[in-house]
């Protein structure tokens, strides 16, 4: 959806979302999830049908669900209906990298407390125990910092806007 205001070069946009979708997947991102998320971050309403998805993208619907599927797994994007609509629409999250940070937090929380159980299981003396040690610390420092950096970000962007 573009209006005069907004108009941009097509061709242009389509190269980009191909550059972004393969820098994504280069740092370990599903090559499709990365193209869907290159062009959902491209759209002006961040938010596109599967079809239209499809359409822009020059692949199978199967495809998209499977991207899409993903990107709600690693919460990137969200499924929404739009009243009176018969389709689901796949929109990026409002906060979108704080959203996805925060949903790390959680992980990097699950991972220190696997850590802690190895240690209990290994001993706190053994070298195997030593580097669950380690592991559990690092994760337990990052997760002090992660909290800070989410604070700084929130008073960042209060000051922007």
């Amino acid at each position: 959806m573009t209006t005069p205001e907004t108009e941009r070069d097509e061709d242009a946009v389509r190269r980009y979302v191909e550059s972004l979708g393969l820098v994504m997947s280069q740092i370990g991102m599903q090559r499709m999830s990365a193209r869907v998320f290159a062009a959902l971050m491209t759209t002006d309403s961040g938010q596109l049908t599967a079809a239209e998805l499809a359409e822009q993208l020059s692949v199978s619907p199967a495809a998209i669900s499977g991207a899409v599927r993903y990107l709600d797994q690693i919460g990137l994007v969200t499924k929404v209906r739009e009243p009176g609509e018969r389709r689901d629409h796949y929109r990026l999250y409002d906060d979108l990298w704080y959203a996805t940070f925060l949903k790390r937090d959680r992980f990097l929380i699950m991972w220190r407390d696997a850590a802690t159980e190895g240690i209990g299981a290994l001993g706190e003396d053994t070298p195997a125990g030593k580097r669950l040690a380690e592991m559990r610390d690092f994760l337990a420092f990052m997760l002090v910092e992660v909290n800070n950096l989410y604070d700084r970000w929130h008073e960042l962007r209060k000051n922007r806007d």
